[in-house]
């Protein structure tokens, strides 16, 4: 099925969505240099390669300057080989139940970069949000 990758990278451009492995089998997202156990991880699982069942969700209507309005979040439960993962992050439309099934998919910019009043090169703008599955 999924194996885990090493946690160098090997430069290649392929958007992953990285969870952590540790000794005891848990996974974190995002990763952390410790895990539950206290220990450092051992791998990384790239989560974009699977379905997620929302666990709750809601909407943002006074969202920060240049996030889409409204704005709707999903926290998600990912079951890897037996071991859950939650994540939290944005939902390509409003129309969401818990329950449901979604995969993430990529995002060149969650938000507008020159919206802020950080530097826009001083951040990345990507990342992943939900999208349900048919």
């Amino acid at each position: 099925m999924n194996e885990d990758r090493e946690l160098e990278s090997d430069g290649g451009s392929d958007h992953v969505m990285e969870a952590y492995r540790y000794p005891d089998g848990s996974l974190t997202y995002p990763g952390h240099p410790l895990g539950p156990g206290g220990e450092e991880p051992t791998g990384t699982v790239d989560l974009s390669e699977y379905v997620a069942e929302v666990i709750t969700w809601t909407t943002s209507t006074a969202t920060p300057p240049g996030v889409r309005q409204p704005n709707t979040l999903a926290i998600v439960e990912f079951d890897v080989e037996g071991e859950p993962v939650r994540a939290i992050g944005q939902v390509t439309t409003e129309e969401i139940e818990i329950g449901d099934e979604v995969r993430p998919v990529y995002c060149q910019e969650l938000r507008e970069p020159g919206a802020g009043i950080r530097e826009p090169a001083s951040q990345e703008w990507d990342g992943f949000r939900f999208e349900p599955v048919e």
